[in-house]
């Protein structure tokens, strides 16, 4: 077999043990859709926000949410704030990288929003002290980290940790968990 096959079949299998180290997520899973469920039945927001890779699959999230994952339904307020240039470099220059999601969620964030944050350390500065600005507003703090969490943890309400390993491992659990997410809100949503 040619080493490439194998090793293709070994990562298969690594993201099979990957997902699977996923199911203990279900209730902190289950509290965030309740929690985004609420925010957008009474017109609130969903804040998305992270560093690099994570900064990606938060505007990746914000777009399932506005647009659609599955169903045919109306649009749902899903935020990234990593996607304003002029936003985050205005905000950088002026009060430091670790105002930068801080800042934005004081300015949009109201009571019964949803604040979601991405990190695969849990230790990030602006994803905590964005999410200490989500509780100082009322909103919900959701922190999905990697298994260890970090001190990102104290800061959230609720807590999804995603799968121990690198930043690409965690990464590539955070989107399942996001696309989980996106299929469960549709669902609660959808339900009469």
């Amino acid at each position: 077999m040619d080493r490439n096959v194998k090793r293709f079949e070994d990562c298969i299998a690594e993201r099979e043990d990957l997902l699977r180290s996923l199911d203990g997520c279900a209730p902190s899973v289950q509290a965030a859709v309740a929690a985004i469920a609420r925010a957008i039945e009474k017109g609130g927001r969903v804040f998305f926000f992270g560093n690099g890779g994570s900064a990606a699959q938060a505007q990746h999230l914000a777009a399932e949410l506005c647009g659609r994952f599955v169903r045919e339904r109306r649009a749902y307020g899903g935020i990234a704030l990593t996607v304003d240039t002029s936003a985050l470099t205005a905000i950088a220059n002026d009060y430091g990288f670790e105002q930068v999601f801080a800042r934005q969620l004081e300015g949009l964030a109201q009571p019964g929003d949803v604040a979601v944050a991405l990190t695969t350390s849990g230790d990030s500065p602006n994803v905590i002290n964005g999410l200490r600005t989500a509780r100082a507003k009322g909103a919900v703090g959701v922190a999905i980290t990697g298994a260890r969490g970090g001190a990102v943890v104290e800061h959230a309400d609720i807590v999804i940790r995603g799968p121990n390993g690198p930043s690409w491992k965690v990464q590539e659990g955070h989107l399942a968990i996001g696309h989980i997410l996106c299929e469960l809100i549709e669902t609660t949503l959808a339900a009469p």
